[in-house]
């Protein structure tokens, strides 16, 4: 049995696993959702590392898996409890020193979010559209159920600071990516994942929110990288 820590991105809510978390539990594995303090002020990076570890508490055998904006955090969670294995999920990598308030122009996101868009055929509008960039392939009751929620709060404080680490943690990591990420599109994770940490990207069908759209086929190839990684 392993211990699965899911760490939401944006926003923070665990809601975000609500359904993935069943399909994990039975297959036999403890899961920690992380809820992430996104909407306070005074919380950057470093305090969403402590709230992690303080989720994690005494558990052993631990898998992280970071969604988004998460990826920037879960490393430093690596430097502070042994984790077996990292799955970064549709995640940004970070840079030593970058501030993720730079990561985006740092990588081109714009134009290779504008440049997926049009091998869609779609032109992007000047408001983000978060039904077409993040809930296009989500079934509709759940979406439904994401927007009675409302829109959660992001503080920008852990946009501001650089990211801390002068290194990658030393820790097994796989990154998984949505084939049809609107918001992080596939060919920009592939660059931005072999330049920054020299591996090559795990693909899977499904966009930005997959753990909502495709919990099940989520859950499989989470445990099909778990087992080819982990003796």
């Amino acid at each position: 049995m392993a211990t699965y820590v899911l760490i939401p991105g944006a926003g923070g809510q665990a809601w975000y696993w609500h359904r993935l978390v069943p399909e994990l539990t039975r297959r036999g594995h403890d899961i920690v959702a992380v809820e992430l303090p996104a909407g306070d002020d005074t919380a950057g990076l470093a305090e969403y590392a402590d709230v992690i570890v303080n989720a994690i508490g005494d558990r052993a055998d631990l898998i992280l898996v970071a969604q988004s904006l998460s990826g920037v955090t879960a490393p430093l969670v690596c430097e502070r409890v042994p984790v077996d294995l990292l799955i970064m999920l549709n995640a940004m990598v970070p840079a030593p020193g970058e501030s993720p308030g730079e990561w985006w122009s740092n990588v081109g996101h714009a134009q290779a979010r504008a440049e997926h868009a049009a091998r869609e055929g779609r032109t992007l509008s000047d408001e983000f559209d978060v039904l077409e960039e993040f809930f296009h392939d989500v079934p509709k009751d759940v979406t439904a159920q994401a927007m009675a929620l409302g829109e959660p709060a992001q503080s920008g404080t852990p946009f501001v600071k650089p990211w801390p680490l002068a290194r990658w943690p030393d820790v097994p990591t796989r990154f998984l990516q949505s084939r049809d990420d609107r918001f992080f599109p596939l060919e920009l994770q592939r660059r931005i994942v072999k330049e920054r940490l020299g591996i090559e990207v795990d693909e899977m069908p499904g966009g930005h929110l997959v753990a909502l759209s495709r919990p099940v086929e989520l859950a499989d190839r989470l445990e099909a990288l778990r087992q080819e990684t982990l003796p």
